[in-house]
């Protein structure tokens, strides 16, 4: 675990202490920044105090809390707690994704048919309109014109 570490590591002091509930805290024999422990069958907090060497006054603290292996394999995971399997949630995420490939094709291919189709749609647009019976009718005018 590390403290607050600022260089020159001579010109600061680092004290480590074992903080035990509704007891003292034990100060730890550790003096550097860094320190090392093994987790235990209790939690236990870990305090680290950043000290300048000539006047004392502490510069920065940092706690730890390590927990204890049991709590830690006891400890369930929050998606088993709420109900939610690993598999469960792979199975959503493959269906919505396999939903967004279909979805991503068909609509590629209507674009690749409307591009290919341009005249067929192009005429059927203008059928839909009236534009066709505009030009049918002026074709009449001209016919019965020319008679």
């Amino acid at each position: 675990m590390p403290c607050i570490y600022i260089p020159p590591e001579n010109r600061f002091k680092y004290i480590w202490k074992k903080l035990i509930q509704n007891q003292t805290a034990y100060t730890l024999p550790n003096d550097t920044s860094i320190m090392e422990v093994c987790r235990g069958r209790q939690s236990v907090t870990y305090q680290c105090e950043t000290r300048r060497r000539k006047k004392g006054s502490t510069i920065a603290s940092v706690k730890y809390t390590v927990h204890a292996a049991t709590e830690m394999q006891a400890e369930e995971p929050k998606r088993i707690r709420t109900g939610h399997s690993r598999k469960e949630t792979d199975a959503i995420l493959i269906f919505c994704l396999v939903i967004g490939i279909i979805a991503t094709v068909g609509m590629i291919s209507a674009m690749i048919f409307m591009i290919l189709q341009w005249g067929v749609i192009k005429s059927f647009w203008k059928s839909k309109s009236g534009q066709d019976n505009q030009e049918k009718l002026t074709n009449k005018r001209l016919l019965h014109n020319l008679e």
